[in-house]
């Protein structure tokens, strides 16, 4: 459990007036709100755009034997304006979550959608919000097991305008690439410094207290285990 506790919530914070300020593929709600000071007292009112998106979810699939990665290459919007990158991302699998459906059962879904893969249950490995300062998009990102030799081709869904190729590499030409820049969104480094840590023996999902609950409990059994072996 962590210690940190935020000295405010959302109790804190007022709404005076929230509209749809503007309704496409995506919507932007205006929003005007106060909210209490660290130093006492409340701010005054003022005006944010608030990006709204639907929770998402990513998945990192990785094949242990052959210590290789299965990514997906597809365009996006979002780079078009960046002159010293192609708008092509190397990324995880990931997508929006349904109405009434997990993350965990959209992972799978889009898993099959996206590399025509085949998972169990994914582990989780964190959740967090992708751009707060002006964005509800919050994503759940998990770690899947494959064999990489099954992977490969073209998928995603026509009516959707996906036109996604499957990309197969190692962990160190994927490393690579995220050292070079080629891979830099949020969602692929989180997922590939986790991978990185537990390629050494750390479990990143766990909190210091069960990693120290957890060393403990070996260094016990170590222990006992030692003195059973001195006993005459």
């Amino acid at each position: 459990m962590s210690a940190y506790r935020p000295v405010y919530d959302r109790q804190d914070v007022t709404i005076v007036s929230r509209d749809t300020a503007f309704q496409g593929f995506f919507a932007i709600d205006r929003i005007v709100m106060r909210h209490r000071l660290f130093a006492g007292g409340w701010s005054n009112d003022f005006s944010r755009e608030l990006f709204r998106r639907d929770q998402a979810a990513g998945v990192l699939l990785y094949d242990p034997k052959s210590d290789q990665l299965v990514l997906v290459e597809q365009f996006r919007v979002g780079m078009l304006d960046a002159m010293d990158q192609s708008p092509w991302a190397l990324e995880l699998v990931a997508g929006i979550v349904d109405e009434g459906e997990s993350a965990a059962d959209m992972a799978r879904r889009e898993v099959h959608e996206e590399s025509g893969l085949e998972i169990g249950p994914p582990l989780f490995i964190c959740d967090y919000f992708n751009s707060p300062g002006g964005s509800t998009e919050r994503i759940k990102l998990f770690y899947a097991e494959v064999d990489a030799g099954q992977a490969g081709g073209i998928h995603g869904l026509v009516e959707e305008n996906e036109d996604i190729r499957v990309v197969v590499m190692s962990f160190d030409d994927v490393w690579d690439a995220f050292v070079s820049g080629h891979i830099n969104n949020a969602m692929a480094i989180i997922a590939l410094q986790w991978l990185r840590l537990r390629r050494a023996g750390i479990d990143a999902t766990m909190s210091s207290h069960e990693r120290a609950t957890a060393v403990s409990g070996e260094t016990a059994m170590s222990e006992g285990t030692a003195m059973s072996k001195s006993l005459p």
